[in-house]
């Protein structure tokens, strides 16, 4: 479904990504593991098209993306739920959700609503509240649900669990499994590798804008080096 070949991204005169190259499979969940400053959310913001490659190529389902703008990927099916979440915190729950369907003809947008409140039920209850004064836990889940009402193809996502306690991070994946199983390829940026490897079915492992490693998430979860990365030894 997306394919990575080569890319090359520079932040002015430094080099980001190194001729990276993976894939996903439509209907994966498939993980992106590595350091900070290894290439991760860079990977993201380029297939979303908020950077530009100098080169290299992205695909998705054999179409082009790079050179393509942001709000046309979106149209061809890529939504990406940022680093920080990035809601309008100024806005109700309700009006951030109906900014995610922008791309959309309005007659089918309460329906898409009312299936993100299905996954959500915290998000139906304050759907009149301003965003800003939802609990970190809550913003995440507003900000997967705007991301859903622009019904992707595939889903990118930048480090769900941040900041967040542990019965709440298990709720979100819980949900981004349920997401996945409903149709929607998952391409994952998680620094709690223990449960994005769990449910992945592979990951790759960047090192300063490349891949070092890559396989099944089940023989990621028993390799050494990334017991010792990232799985604490």
């Amino acid at each position: 479904m997306l394919k990575v070949q080569g890319l090359h991204v520079y932040y002015d005169a430094i080099r980001a990504l190194k001729g990276l190259s993976f894939s996903v499979a439509q209907g994966e969940i498939v993980t992106l593991l590595g350091a900070n400053g290894a290439g991760k959310t860079t990977t993201l913001k380029t297939i979303s098209g908020l950077l530009r490659p100098r080169g290299g190529s992205i695909t998705l389902a054999g179409q082009a993306l790079e050179g393509v703008e942001p709000h046309e990927i979106v149209r061809l099916g890529v939504a990406h739920v940022p680093e920080g979440r990035k809601i309008f915190s100024r806005l109700t729950v309700l009006e951030n959700l109906k900014i995610g369907a922008y791309t959309r003809a309005a007659s089918s947008v309460g329906e898409d609503v009312e299936i993100v409140f299905s996954l959500f039920s915290r998000l139906k209850e304050r759907r009149r509240q301003i965003a800003g004064t939802l609990s970190g836990g809550e913003q995440q889940m507003l900000a997967i649900g705007r991301a859903l009402m622009a019904r992707p193809k595939l889903l990118l996502l930048d480090e769900p669990s941040m900041g967040l306690a542990p019965i709440i991070v298990e709720q979100i994946f819980a949900t981004i499994q349920a997401i996945n199983r409903e149709g929607v390829t998952i391409l994952l940026v998680e620094q709690n590798a223990a449960i994005a490897l769990a449910i992945s079915q592979r990951g790759y492992v960047l090192e300063t804008g490349t891949v070092i490693l890559e396989g099944e998430a089940s023989a990621l979860t028993h390799n050494d080096l990334v017991r010792q990365a990232y799985l604490g030894g």
